[in-house]
């Protein structure tokens, strides 16, 4: 479900409410080695399915800034804000990750838009979420994200 709002003062009046679940996505091997490619860390718990099914995991897990990184498309499935000449990733207030992700889970994000402030030429939201992992007891990620959209 995606909550769509045309401009600045629409966007005001979402402060305070939940922005709902994105979809499911799943978390591949495949996704993990191009990150770890991309990234430089080829860390064997990550992308040595072999050696990491006999380590504390039982499985590869992503690396959680993996899991970090994929906030912005699972956010982009709940909010599109239109008539702004520019949206930017302002940055992040708090990050933990409680749980790891395994390889082949499906993860997908719980937001609330909890503050829309006003910054010269636009405004900045400040998002709380969790990224959850499908049948699991702690999500894998907790953040406090920050945006800016330019009128």
């Amino acid at each position: 479900m995606s909550v769509t709002v045309n401009g600045i003062d629409e966007l005001k009046k979402l402060a305070g409410s939940d922005l709902g679940t994105s979809e499911w996505i799943e978390v591949t091997q495949e996704r993990i080695d191009t990150f770890a490619d991309a990234t430089g860390d080829h860390q064997w718990i990550h992308v040595d399915p072999e050696k990491a099914a006999a380590g504390p995991f039982g499985a590869p897990i992503a690396h959680g800034y993996l899991t970090l990184s994929l906030f912005i498309p699972l956010f982009t499935e709940l909010l599109d804000v239109q008539g702004v000449t520019t949206k930017v990733n302002y940055g992040l207030n708090k990050v933990r990750f409680p749980s790891p992700v395994k390889v082949g889970s499906r993860i997908r994000l719980v937001a609330k838009l909890t503050e829309v402030e006003e910054v010269p030429g636009g405004v900045q939201i400040t998002v709380d979420g969790a990224i959850e992992i499908e049948g699991g007891a702690k999500p894998a990620a907790v953040l406090q994200s920050l945006s800016r959209f330019y009128a």
